[in-house]
């Protein structure tokens, strides 16, 4: 067969190696197919040598890096552009904006975790714990002392009505002045010990069986405190031991205190670990987040002729100019000691106006009265994430 002029390539790519069935997915090529149209892998059936496999690599991070470049123009130059331009077609110029947010999201948090000072807040609690352990020694050893004294007291007090009543003197009054010292809790200083986590580690089987039929919210909020107790100074470990030494019975309502107690206590005694470990989940929330906020777009813009689809991909356009100043921040607060980040977000401010007005191309009123709308929901609902993002971490750290 003749060569065709313009065909042939260098290296793998000469017409000589062209096949003419993808090696990939089996689509018919032709002689001419420098690619197969099907799954765009090269068609070349020559074997890969080091200096191609390097070349392809090569090419392929340059390629990116200029997508890369031309986006981060966009987004920094050019408010509302990429966006038009992305939702028009011309999307092979830039990155895919769920997959940009994604990185952008992830290289945040990294840094925001890296150069945190959250891990001293585990040296703080630790330090705590040990002295809130130390005082409670104290006062279990001082409650002690009273319940042995309120003993003693109430056995002498006996004593001397007895022997009152043998000497046939009338003690109606004597134990009327003692049941109004008794009741005011200077006679009985243990039978009412308002001090239920001595009572809990004093008797912590009869406590637990006081409380073992409750049902509802608190029911479960007191078998939540008795196990949070036990694992803090009674050295609980796992729920099993929690049915041998407490006679806890086995079943989900207990199970589920038990297990939320434990996370409770794990987040008091680590808690620059556990804003670490949420603070890593945050990039997964703002993509369950963003869907939801692309809905409120999409009502106020009702009348445009955007899809929903549409909003999101603005949505995530402007998140990620966000994420790319906050990390500018974060650079520049490192290498300057400085806070930066009201400055930069300031910037985001005006950002997002010019965006909507030239994406969406409103007059200013319109646009103002929207844009104080949706960044007061953009608010709320990002709010309700975090609350729901460190409720569910704590009951599952």
């Amino acid at each position: 067969m003749a060569k065709k002029t313009g065909l042939i390539s260098k290296g793998r790519y000469e017409l000589k190696f062209r096949g003419t069935e993808c090696l990939n997915c089996g689509h018919i090529l032709d002689m001419s197919d420098k690619y197969c149209p099907n799954c765009s892998q090269a068609n070349s059936t020559k074997k890969l040598t080091l200096k191609v496999f390097f070349d392809e690599f090569l090419s392929s991070l340059i390629n990116y890096d200029s997508k890369l470049l031309k986006t981060l123009y966009a987004l920094l130059l050019r408010p509302g552009r990429i966006t038009k331009d992305y939702i028009e077609g011309k999307r092979i110029s830039y990155t895919n904006p769920f997959r940009f947010l994604l990185s952008l999201a992830f290289l945040y948090f990294l840094m925001v975790t890296y150069n945190n000072q959250f891990d001293n807040l585990d040296r703080l609690a630790k330090e705590y714990d040990q002295k809130t352990g130390n005082d409670r020694i104290r006062v279990d050893l001082w409650n002690n002392k009273i319940l042995a004294d309120s003993a003693k007291i109430k056995q002498g007090t006996d004593k001397v009505l007895a022997k009152l009543d043998s000497a046939h003197v009338n003690t109606a009054e004597i134990n009327e002045g003692i049941h109004e010292l008794d009741s005011l809790g200077l006679l009985n200083f243990g039978s009412d010990d308002p001090n239920k986590d001595s009572i809990m580690l004093a008797e912590p089987k009869s406590y637990y069986e006081s409380i073992k039929d409750e049902k509802g919210f608190a029911g479960l909020g007191n078998k939540i405190e008795f196990f949070t107790n036990m694992i803090r100074h009674d050295n609980l470990e796992d729920f099993g031991q929690a049915n041998t030494k407490y006679g806890v019975p086995d079943n989900q309502n207990d199970k589920m205190a038990f297990n939320l107690a434990s996370s409770i206590v794990k987040v008091v005694r680590e808690p620059g670990s556990f804003i670490n470990s949420t603070i890593s989940k945050l990039p997964f929330v703002i993509f369950f987040f963003l869907p939801v906020f692309a809905v409120f777009i999409w009502l106020v813009y009702i009348r445009k002729k955007y899809t929903y689809t549409d909003h999101l991909i603005f949505s995530f356009h402007n998140q990620s100019l966000l994420f790319i100043l906050l990390i500018l921040s974060l650079i520049i607060d490192t290498i300057f000691d400085k806070s930066s980040a009201g400055i930069f977000l300031i910037i985001f401010g005006i950002y997002l106006y010019k965006a909507m007005r030239k994406f969406y191309g409103q007059g200013r009123f319109k646009t103002i009265l929207k844009y104080l709308f949706l960044n007061t929901m953009f608010s709320v609902l990002a709010l309700f994430a975090v609350i729901a993002l460190f409720t569910g971490s704590i009951f599952t750290y």
